[in-house]
């Protein structure tokens, strides 16, 4: 079988684009490790025969209008919709739907790991990480920090690093630094405080 073929084409950008557009908007939201194609093009197969049971009724009644001959501009566009929009809005739609609490009764969460529930709120703490060795790290997450998400191994970028004293508090920055990269395989523990107490 030739891809290439007019009729194969047009049933490949028909039954896989609109699924695989969907595939990855939403692991835009939700980043997981990568199945094997063969998987991918199964999910793709099924996710764009969803989106047509979505859109029969106004499939049926476009194609049952003379749309095509009066407003072949108006008729481009819905189909343009049906292959690139309308996967959009589902994964968009399905995103919104998993993240609600009172969903969140009948199945898991979408988000795989507590490091990226957390970090991928982009709210600003006050941070101490503890080290295998003992060493506390203390810094602050903000703005121009930046924390690793899934399929990734946790790395954390803290914009500023700070001196913890005796009390276990936050002393002061360090001086002459543009802040500390932490890397997964030398963290015990990530403790976070709220910075909101500042006014920020």
């Amino acid at each position: 079988m030739n891809i290439w073929e007019k009729d194969t084409l047009f049933l490949f950008i028909a039954f896989v684009i609109p699924g695989f557009i969907s595939l990855k908007v939403y692991e835009l939201f939700f980043p997981s490790p990568k199945p094997d194609s063969t998987k991918q093009l199964i999910d793709a197969l099924t996710y764009s025969c969803i989106n047509y049971s979505l859109l029969f009724i106004p499939i049926f009644y476009i194609e049952k209008s003379e749309l095509q001959e009066t407003f072949p501009f108006l008729y481009l566009a819905f189909y343009a919709f049906v292959l690139l929009g309308a996967p959009i809005l589902w994964a968009w739609s399905w995103k919104g739907l998993r993240t609600k609490n009172f969903f969140q009764k009948f199945t898991h969460h979408p988000i795989q790991k507590p490091w990226d529930f957390v970090f991928g709120q982009k709210i600003p703490y006050w941070v101490i990480v503890t080290l295998k060795d003992g060493t506390k790290i203390g810094g602050s997450y903000d703005d121009k920090s930046f924390a690793s998400s899934n399929p990734a191994e946790e790395q954390l970028y803290l914009e500023e690093h700070w001196e913890i004293n005796s009390d276990g508090g936050f002393e002061r920055a360090r001086e002459s630094t543009e802040g500390i990269l932490i890397l997964a395989s030398e963290m015990v523990s990530v403790e976070l405080f709220s910075r909101y107490e500042e006014g920020r």
